[in-house]
């Protein structure tokens, strides 16, 4: 029997670092692949389109909702965010783990389709470090950074529906972090049952 791959759910409030330390994570990790969203923003200085996001327009996000072509999808910030599904359980039934970089809204969708799914929350050391690096962003006017700073608190209060909680004092330290939950979690029992069976049919002979 093929094994299934993981389906690992990185999450947070804005500010967390989540790109950030999950390219670290991809980097050191290459046997580890992202899934790319879709969104209707505007693509940031840096990003490239089919690598960071897919960026589309809205009537191109509302046809794929209409097929029903996502695992997940949210209005965050006045833009759309999806998770293509096809892709993504394509790369699962393949045994590749599978990174989804996604917020809490979305994260919290997931959690009712994916029960195995392996849901991790990112915080950056303290509250006044999350409104600093918000703050000093650069990318957003003011009233799009207090949007920002009171999204930011609900999300935090989030994270005690996730499996882990992740401090991302250091990127580094971090991305390590995470990579050792998702080894420990391909090694539970329930993950190798097939195996277990094998080895336990060719002691019988």
């Amino acid at each position: 029997m093929a094994r299934i791959g993981l389906l690992i759910v990185l999450s947070g409030p804005s500010g967390a670092g989540k790109g950030t330390v999950c390219q670290a994570l991809l980097a050191k990790h290459p046997e580890l692949v992202l899934s790319v969203s879709k969104t209707t923003r505007q693509p940031r200085a840096g990003e490239e389109d089919g690598v960071n996001y897919f960026f589309v327009t809205k009537k191109q996000f509302g046809d794929a909702v209409a097929q029903q072509d996502f695992l997940e999808y949210a209005y965050v910030y006045d833009q759309y965010y999806g998770t293509p599904r096809s892709i993504v359980e394509e790369m699962l039934a393949a045994g590749r783990n599978v990174i989804l970089e996604i917020d809490p809204q979305g994260a919290q969708k997931v959690m009712k389709t994916y029960k195995d799914g392996i849901f991790i929350f990112l915080l950056p050391p303290s509250g006044a470090e999350l409104r600093t690096r918000i703050i000093t962003r650069g990318t957003e006017d003011d009233a799009s950074i207090k949007k920002r700073l009171a999204s930011a608190a609900r999300e935090v209060t989030q994270a005690s529906h996730y499996n882990y909680v992740v401090i991302n004092d250091q990127v580094d330290a971090a991305r390590d972090r995470i990579h050792a939950i998702i080894t420990a979690e391909t090694l539970r029992v329930s993950r190798n049952q097939n195996i277990i069976q094998d080895i336990a049919e060719e002691v019988k002979g």
